[in-house]
């Protein structure tokens, strides 16, 4: 189902780096297709409990030959027993159409020894000017259907110490930051390349050593319900990240981590039509688009999100390195408290950045939006030059007081609604019958 918004008017007035419109022409949609909850249907092939004195190896080959023996269609159920309820092991591959089920209570837990992930070139677990040395925990490559479900959890580990090394991944992490153009090599939880109609449904994901779910040339994706819980301190620990893709719903899943909580990406291929719909971030760096956005993002509807303490909001990052067209973007119905940067659309993502790939950002609408708090915030609305204004439009929306706004290149339009407090210059007050979304019930603690 396409749901499409159309709006078209004209400039009024120019003044403070903002150039202000009653309307801008725009449309936006999400995910294509109609999708309803999972469910927990598919017939289980093998149900494995925790054996007694199983090395990680030994589990991993139990575990990965259970996978490779079970026909698509059909999941391979984890469960407790009278040995315990967790499997720890090294990295698993879920063959095409397969199901990876995990029960109530039961742990799967990634081994934190980097050779069992490393590609070959023995750099997993170290730090290099490349990065990109280790395989991920889960991956699905090429997979017609297929999935990972139920209320388990998969750890990552990020916390605990590397095999071999005096630090923890997320140490790690950290420390490459004080090396000159330093990339961590860290696995990713759940990787999933070139594939159609994938489902995430229900699991808690936790402690990932880098990215937790990393979406890439995904045609039809679900991921309902999912749990992903990563202390705010762990770098590059985004949540979910879909890149180069279509067709993608992420509804009714609570995120706190220590990057984007979500971050649309294409780098290598467009990402289109996607459905940020009826979730709850708390620490993280909020709901992100970019940085690369090389190949274009578009027919992207955020609804019903609550961001509870992010560092940033609803974000838009970019550079001429590796920018691209935004367009058609739609975010309704947002609420925020304790948020920095509420807004941020910035085209200067990196102030060194340099090249051809310029970013421009178009036909963004902001409805109904209400970002409060008690400490400072600002909005950043920074387009890359004249001839690639910003173009944004706020209906309805509310920032706390005293907000500081940073512009730049922006054509900011104001819907009958208004924008509250009002922006540096304004044309358009805040309609009398206007009151902000009412966000009271929306502040929910984080699940047990």
């Amino acid at each position: 189902m396409i749901k499409r918004i159309r709006i078209c008017q004209s400039v009024v007035v120019s003044l403070s780096g903002i150039i202000l419109l009653f309307a801008t022409s725009a449309q936006a949609s999400g995910d294509r297709r109609v999708v309803r909850p999972p469910q927990l249907s598919q017939p289980v092939c093998t149900t494995l409990s925790p054996e007694a004195h199983q090395s990680s190896t030994s589990v991993q080959h139990r575990l990965q030959q259970a996978l490779n023996q079970c026909p698509a269609g059909q999941a391979v159920r984890l469960t407790s027993g009278p040995q315990g309820n967790t499997f720890k092991s090294g990295p698993l591959q879920i063959p095409s159409g397969v199901f990876l089920r995990l029960d109530a209570g039961s742990v799967l837990l990634a081994d934190n020894d980097p050779r069992r992930y490393d590609t070959g070139q023995g750099h997993c677990g170290t730090i290099d000017q490349k990065g990109g040395g280790c395989r991920a925990f889960i991956s699905m490559v090429n997979s017609v259907g297929g999935g990972i479900e139920g209320e388990g959890t998969i750890d990552g580990q990020g916390g605990e110490r590397i095999v071999g090394q005096n630090e923890t991944w997320w140490e790690m992490a950290r420390r490459a930051q004080s090396v000159t153009g330093g990339r961590q090599n860290a696995p990713r939880l759940i990787q999933i390349d070139d594939a159609h109609d994938i489902v995430i449904y229900g699991v808690r994901l936790r402690h990932a050593p880098n990215f937790h779910i990393v979406l890439n040339h995904v045609q039809g994706a679900t991921l309902w319900g999912v749990i992903i819980d990563t202390p705010a301190t762990a770098r590059n620990t985004d949540g979910i990240d879909p890149g180069a893709s279509q067709d993608v719903t992420i509804t009714h899943s609570f995120i706190r981590t220590g990057d984007d909580n979500i971050a649309i990406k294409a780098g290598s291929g467009p990402s289109r039509h996607l459905s940020i719909t009826n979730n709850h971030f708390y620490s993280g760096h909020g709901m992100s688009i970019g940085s690369e956005v090389n190949a274009g993002v578009s027919d992207v509807l955020v609804r019903n999100l609550t961001l509870d303490g992010t560092t940033s909001g609803l974000r838009i990052k970019s550079d001429a390195s590796r920018g691209g067209l935004v367009s058609d973007i739609l975010y309704s119905h947002i609420c925020m408290r304790n948020t920095r940067w509420p807004v941020s659309f910035d085209t200067h993502y990196s102030p060194t950045a340099s090249g051809t790939s310029l970013p421009e950002y178009r036909n963004i609408i902001l409805r109904d939006v209400n970002a409060s708090g008690d400490r400072p915030a600002t909005v950043i609305l920074r387009g890359y030059d004249a001839s690639h204004p910003l173009m944004v439009r706020m209906d309805g929306v509310t920032f706390s007081p005293g907000t500081q706004w940073v512009t730049e290149f922006a054509r900011l339009t104001s819907g009958a609604n208004g924008i509250q407090p009002s922006p540096p210059a304004t044309i358009n007050p805040v309609a009398a019958h206007y009151s902000p979304i009412d966000c009271s019930e929306q502040w929910v603690p984080f699940p047990a």
